[in-house]
């Protein structure tokens, strides 16, 4: 267990940790009845016409065989890496989830419109839920690195599992085509399907088919959920996880409308993550049923045979994998900021290059706002903003100083003199869930065109008139690049009205390429400055400083 303080303690260990998973009642209905008609589908064929033929399988017979077989020394490393980034993507991924323990088939993500949520509580009407306040307790025994909060780390995991997983389906996938094997796992014929439902019928009426030698050969089901799995589970999870980027998402709304919008997205990216651990039982259940020790060699010392020595190392490998998770949770807590670093080298250039790039572009109608916004973010407690919102923040004066040629302090009605704008955009929050609604501000390049930025000055930081989860004055950085792009608004509205408290007054800030904590609510006051390493504890905000979140989260 891992040694808190009591600020920390009382966010990662909160006294509550009980789980509970609902299911909207009218999918557990479907799922029940499309389950149990095909099983009774495949009961009333054989009481009808009696138990289907599993056709023989040719390559059972290895003195006949003519096409590929074994396992050749890739496709085993292949398979042992999988298992490893797919373990660590799920673990990491359950971390996630659980800071925003709802999933929906909405964009507007509306309390009680989930189609699923893990958690025992209902959001309550007569105070402020905020979505903090909403996530859940995960035991570090079942996700990575654990406890309440940790999504900042939990990304980390993910983000630089993801590549290990891309790394190795690619490799798969090369290597599959420039041999035969292939033809063990691609049917090549619609007669696949007839026997793929006869070899269910037997597992369906509690039979077993006869099963073919899986060195040489797959039947006609095992080959297409492998069919499945390599090609639909794994480009299904990391196309849906590209549709949850707000810098995709802001830029081509389409895309996210492929899988029904960003929300349903997220509900396919976790119906995947879902199917891998399905199909994991199912095929470990099915390999120790039909010979362990032989089926353990075929896929990790390549041979056929009865030898002890492949279910021994394969014992090997999956303490491996297990000891990889004990390895993951040390680092996360004992060596966050190295983590953080590491994620940072290996994603900042790239999204630089790529997914900062992208212009947001993205229009929503007035029918899209969103009925319900969740609110997030610590309502400030200081004397002054309190005074400042009892009279409507008319005496409220921006500073914007720092690295300046014309330094400012200016009203809410001497912003909106510079010429105010609307935009009807989508939010997205690093816990998971979205949110549609029309801001109305100012444009951050209106601003800078009235100071006049230092050539030095390379960063813009915020700085809130509310605290951090741990404490201390909330603050966060953008480039200079980033404030400049269209849709970037320095917002006093919302929805046509002056912004709410709760959602930031007297300003937020609007970046749609990237996620919310980057969009600090409660600005008091702004500076630009040379680097975001000049500020805080370096990293480029509060969250970044304290929860090791991302300096760019374009994803």
């Amino acid at each position: 267990m891992v040694r808190f303080d009591a600020a920390h303690k009382a966010v990662h260990y909160p006294p509550d940790r009980r789980f509970r998973i609902w299911i909207r009642p009218s999918i557990l209905i479907g799922l029940g009845i499309a389950i149990l008609s095909v099983i009774v589908a495949a009961w009333i064929e054989v009481a009808v016409a009696g138990m289907p033929p599993v056709p023989a399988v040719p390559q059972i017979y290895p003195n006949n065989f003519a096409g590929p077989h074994g396992f050749p020394v890739w496709v085993r490393y292949c398979h042992f890496f999988n298992f490893l980034f797919v373990m660590m993507l799920i673990r990491s991924g359950l971390s996630i989830l659980m800071d925003h323990p709802r999933l929906y088939f909405n964009d507007g993500c509306t309390p009680g419109s989930e189609w699923i949520r893990f958690t025992p509580l209902k959001v309550p009407r007569d105070r402020i839920w905020t979505a903090k306040d909403d996530a859940r307790y995960i035991s570090p025994l079942v996700g990575t690195p654990g406890y309440r909060h940790t999504i900042g780390i939990a990304r980390v995991w993910h983000l630089i599992d993801v590549h290990g997983f891309i790394i190795t389906g690619i490799v798969f996938i090369i290597m599959l085509f420039d041999t035969e094997q292939w033809r063990r796992i691609v049917p090549t014929s619609p007669v696949v399907l007839l026997q793929a439902w006869n070899t269910f019928v037997h597992y369906a009426t509690f039979h077993l088919p006869p099963e073919p030698n899986g060195f040489y050969g797959y039947n006609a089901l095992q080959q297409i959920a492998y069919f499945t799995v390599v090609f639909i589970f794994g480009p299904l999870a990391i196309a849906t996880g590209i549709a949850m980027s707000p810098a995709v998402v802001n830029r081509f709304p389409w895309y996210a409308r492929i899988f029904g919008g960003r929300q349903s997205a997220r509900s396919v990216h976790f119906l995947t993550m879902f199917s891998f651990l399905a199909f994991l039982v199912v095929h470990v259940t099915l390999i120790v049923m039909t010979g362990f020790a032989r089926n353990m060699n075929h896929i990790v010392m390549g041979t056929d045979d009865l030898k002890p020595i492949g279910m021994y190392l394969g014992f090997v490998g999956i303490g491996v994998v297990v000891l990889s998770w004990i390895v993951a949770h040390y680092l996360s807590w004992r060596h966050p900021r190295g983590l953080q670093h590491a994620l940072k080298s290996v994603t900042y250039p790239m999204q630089i290059l790529t997914l900062n790039r992208l212009q947001p572009q993205q229009k929503y109608t007035e029918k899209e706002i969103s009925s319900y916004f969740w609110p997030n973010g610590k309502m400030p407690v200081r004397e002054d903003w309190k005074r400042l919102a009892e009279n409507g923040f008319e005496s409220f004066h921006l500073k914007v100083g720092g690295l300046v040629e014309k330094p400012v302090e200016l009203s809410l009605a001497d912003l909106e003199r510079l010429g105010e704008v609307e935009h009807i955009t989508m939010h997205h929050c690093i816990q998971g869930w979205s949110g549609i609604a029309k801001w109305g501000g100012i444009p951050m390049q209106k601003l800078i065109e009235l100071v006049q930025p230092k050539p030095e000055a390379k960063v813009v930081a915020f700085f809130s008139f509310g605290e951090a989860l741990y404490g201390g004055p909330y603050y966060d950085t953008q480039s200079l690049e980033n404030v400049r792009k269209p849709q970037c608004l320095l917002a006093s509205r919302m929805n046509g009205e002056r912004l709410p408290q709760v959602y930031g007054a007297p300003l937020r800030l609007r970046v749609e390429n990237q996620l919310g904590y980057k969009m600090v609510k409660w600005i008091e006051r702004i500076e630009f400055v040379e680097s975001e390493k000049l500020l805080g504890k370096g990293e480029g905000g509060k969250n970044e400083d304290d929860e090791y979140f991302d300096l760019l989260p374009n994803i």
